[in-house]
């Protein structure tokens, strides 16, 4: 039986009910372009008492008719907690909050009303929501309208691929210190992303260039796109400590004014309007919260929706500037291959995209971020079989769905498109290390009929464990940065900049909030995530983002293809 709204008694109630109609003239949004001349109205309502409230939401499709289910959106402006829901599916992620449509009323034709209810507890004000989507449409109580045929309607300046035929931006900090190695200036001109890893960064430090320094220097160089990594979320990473930040867990207010809203101000400056800049956001955060949640922070970060509405905030400010791309971090094939991984790390994806108000905010997703799984495995894929069994049941693959990054990323592309995601959608893959090249590299497939020796001795990625991540010995520069390389890919990338430290290999006391994770202490016996086996680190390592010589000469030295 389906439950029902309480009457106005049930509770105490008192007589007090505040009423909130959107409409075009009560709320000023700006709705996105139509496709199918979407439009919605919503009416909330509240009966509410000291400590708790019941409200009533109608949302009314004014657009064309919808079959095959529906979501309304929306944000508290407070610390409203849902109790309980009826007449649709509720999910709440901190103060955002998804209503799917019951099975029993899935469609919504056009002038159609649903009407859903439920019970909150809340303290202090109890402020109605400033806005709700339908289906990622703003409801502004009207339907948007053609321009007349003499005034065309507005395009999007951005273009599809903004790596295609445009030069990328060489951080002159980065190239000074990999020209300052022998054979350096090999790779050197090669561009690179800027990491803005805390708050300080982004005006600068007596070190480190600011981004409106970079964002000029760009300018200068005449190039056409320039790449940041916006990685400061609250309770960052949360299963690594080397690459744990400055804010902590309950950081979100400080996160959206502190480091989102200056970021975007300064991307905004109309003298940048002519650069494409591209934004990787917030790497290693919300597949955490599918796998890595038997970490403390981890499910912190899970139950208090820091993460999705960090990245959902960051999604709509950033996306709102009309020569900027967001690509969101998508984690990479050793970490979410597996079945149970893929498919709700996707679905975690959309929520925080639906937290940004618009799925479109996102351009496309990079995988491989500053990690070393091979691009391709030449000698294997994930369908060959070995003496009649599958190299997926070699402790290698371990039943994994992919061996390889590119396979990863084509498919995973097609999954996030099928949830929801603009069909448009494009790939970058993260190349900087993971080459694999040198004297270890096999040249032809094994010949062993034992699927674990096939597979070890085949296989191009050398580390010990797919889930080793810090300072790999061994890997190599991948393929150098260049556009549209595959299908469904944007382009390949040199994210993390090599030269650039993982992680230190011992305690290293800083200012910047960065830890000392033994994934990256070459001695260690490692952990369940890399089925207890060695981290495969090099010594001697900095903290993470300090510059490690030793690395960059080793992966110039196996670099793939090889350096001339």
């Amino acid at each position: 039986m389906r439950p029902r709204p309480p009457t106005s008694t049930s509770r105490g109630l008192t007589a007090a009910a505040a009423v909130l109609v959107l409409t075009a003239a009560g709320v000023a949004v700006a709705a996105p372009p139509a496709s199918a001349a979407a439009g919605c109205r919503v009416s909330y309502s509240v009966n509410q008492w000291d400590t708790g409230f019941t409200a009533s939401v109608a949302v009314t499709n004014l657009g064309d008719p919808i079959t095959g289910g529906w979501t309304l959106a929306w944000d508290f402006a407070g610390n409203q907690r849902i109790t309980q829901g009826w007449n649709g599916t509720f999910t709440q992620a901190g103060q955002h909050v998804d209503v799917a449509a019951p099975p029993y009323a899935s469609a919504l034709p056009t002038g159609a009303t649903a009407t859903l209810g439920f019970h909150a507890g809340y303290s202090g004000a109890n402020a109605a929501p400033a806005s709700f989507t339908l289906d990622g449409t703003r409801c502004t109580g009207s339907v948007p309208t053609d321009p007349p045929p003499s005034d065309p309607p507005p395009t999007d300046p951005r273009v599809d691929n903004p790596y295609a035929g445009a030069r990328g931006y060489v951080n002159p900090q980065w190239k000074a210190r990999a020209e300052a190695e022998p054979g350096g200036g090999r790779v050197s001109g090669n561009p690179t992303a800027v990491w803005l890893d805390r708050i300080a960064v982004i005006q600068g430090t007596s070190d480190t260039m600011g981004l409106r320094a970079h964002l000029d220097a760009a300018l200068a160089q005449g190039a056409g796109y320039a790449q940041f990594v916006i990685y400061n979320l609250p309770g960052r990473d949360c299963s690594a400590l080397a690459s744990n930040g400055e804010l902590g867990v309950n950081d979100l207010p400080r996160y959206k004014a502190e480091y989102i809203d200056p970021i975007a101000a300064i991307q905004g400056d109309p003298k940048y309007r002519d650069l494409r800049i591209v934004n990787i956001v917030e790497i290693d955060s919300l597949p955490n919260l599918v796998t890595n949640t038997n970490v403390a922070t981890c499910a912190t970060m899970k139950q208090n929706g820091g993460y999705v509405q960090g990245i959902g905030y960051a999604l709509r400010k950033l996306g709102a500037l009309g020569n900027t791309y967001n690509y969101l971090d998508a984690a990479h094939h050793g970490w979410i291959g597996w079945d149970s991984n893929f498919g709700p790390s996707a679905d975690v994806m959309l929520e925080a995209a639906r937290a940004s108000g618009d799925v479109r905010t996102v351009h496309g997703f990079i995988t491989n971020t500053a990690n070393y799984s091979a691009l391709t495995e030449p000698y294997f894929t994930v369908a060959t079989t070995v003496n009649g069994t599958s190299v997926r049941q070699s402790r290698w693959v371990d039943w994994n769905s992919y061996v390889d990054e590119l396979s990863f990323a084509q498919a995973f592309r097609r999954r996030l498109v099928s949830i929801g995601f603009d069909p448009g959608i494009g790939m970058l893959i993260d190349t900087s290390r993971n080459g694999w090249g040198g004297a270890a590299r096999p040249t032809a497939a094994s010949t062993s009929t034992d699927v674990n020796t096939f597979v070890d001795r085949s296989r191009v990625d050398r580390r010990i464990h797919a889930g080793n991540w810090c300072n790999q010995d061994g890997a190599g520069l991948g393929e150098r940065p260049r556009p549209a390389p595959a299908a469904d890919i944007d382009a390949y990338v040199w994210a993390k900049p090599p030269g650039e430290s993982d992680g230190s290999s011992t305690l290293i006391p800083n200012d910047e909030g960065k830890g000392f994770d033994r994934m990256c202490d070459p001695t260690y016996a490692g952990n369940e995530r890399n089925g207890h086996n060695p981290p495969g680190a090099l010594s001697g390592a900095p903290i993470s983002g300090a510059w490690f010589s030793a690395q960059f000469r080793q992966l110039m030295a196996n670099a793939y293809p090889p350096l001339s």
